[in-house]
């Protein structure tokens, strides 16, 4: 489809508050789903953080990487097991997943991002002390699933005010060595938090909340903190929406200003969200 001069000015018009408005903060994507699997979503997205960075947007990428690690764990015969949604990790998959995540998924990120012109540095929570852990307590043991009691923002902050954007993978040290696996959604609310950034983006496979979570056309594109508790009383809240929810509310709770649940299956959907006057997901206040 051709697009004449005057749409690409007037995208652009319409785009310059915005850009005006964001430039100089911070804003933390986490990036997942999709997006991490099929390569032309890569790379749109790749391309959206690249060019926040050249706005003078300091952006701040949190992945995870389940696919990648069940496939590692297949590939030398371990079979992945999740409980409640979350995955079972004894002592060798704890190997796996460190090597998985903070090893190839997260290089291969740094290096994609520099192929679209981005500055990158690669980071994981055992670096400068990022994230501290201690083993995740409640319910049916998960062996090395930890829970975030520490984030220390210095490397990352070093990272952004030298023109680097930080690509951070989930896993923290323990106070006594040890190494646990951290959602992805929780560590990257914590440190947008930490951060006091102005967004923090969670990238999924839906187009955010919706009334009818069988209609897309249900979108709620504005939702309140105070107002979710009884939109999980209606179930409009329920399923894998709950923890993302939450992961939402804990950062706006936490001093984040806005925290934004878009569909990563859409090309472009975090500049469509934060550039346009429609936006594109479910915005949380």
């Amino acid at each position: 489809m051709q697009i004449s001069n005057t749409d690409r000015a007037q995208v652009l018009v319409q785009a310059l508050p915005y850009i005006q408005t964001h430039a100089g903060r911070t804003i933390v994507v986490k990036y997942g789903g999709s997006a991490m699997v099929d390569e032309k979503l890569k790379d749109a997205v790749m391309s959206d953080i690249v060019l926040m960075q050249l706005i003078g947007i300091r952006v701040v990428v949190v992945h995870g990487g389940g696919r990648e690690i069940s496939a590692m764990l297949g590939k030398i015969g371990k079979e992945s097991r999740f409980v409640g949604g979350l995955r079972y990790t004894d002592r060798e998959t704890i190997d796996v997943v460190q090597m998985v995540l903070a090893g190839k998924v997260n290089k291969d990120l740094v290096q994609l991002l520099e192929r679209h012109g981005g500055r990158a540095v690669g980071l994981c929570g055992l670096d400068d002390g990022l994230m501290t852990a201690k083993k995740l307590d409640g319910g049916e043991d998960l062996g090395y699933v930890g829970e975030i009691t520490k984030i220390n923002p210095a490397v990352i902050h070093h990272a952004t005010e030298n023109g680097y954007i930080p690509v951070i993978s989930t896993v923290a040290g323990g106070e006594n060595g040890e190494v646990y696996n951290i959602n992805a959604d929780i560590a990257a609310a914590r440190i947008a938090a930490e951060l006091r950034a102005e967004k923090l983006i969670l990238m999924t496979d839906v187009r955010g909340l919706l009334c009818d979570k069988n209609d897309e056309t249900t979108l709620i594109p504005v939702v309140n903190v105070s107002d979710v508790p009884k939109l999980r009383n209606q179930g409009i809240i329920s399923g894998g929406m709950i923890p993302k929810i939450d992961c939402c509310v804990d950062a706006v709770r936490r001093g984040v200003e806005r925290a934004h649940i878009i569909d990563g299956r859409i090309p472009h959907s975090i500049l469509i969200e934060l550039f346009s006057d429609e936006g594109i997901g479910t915005m949380m206040y």
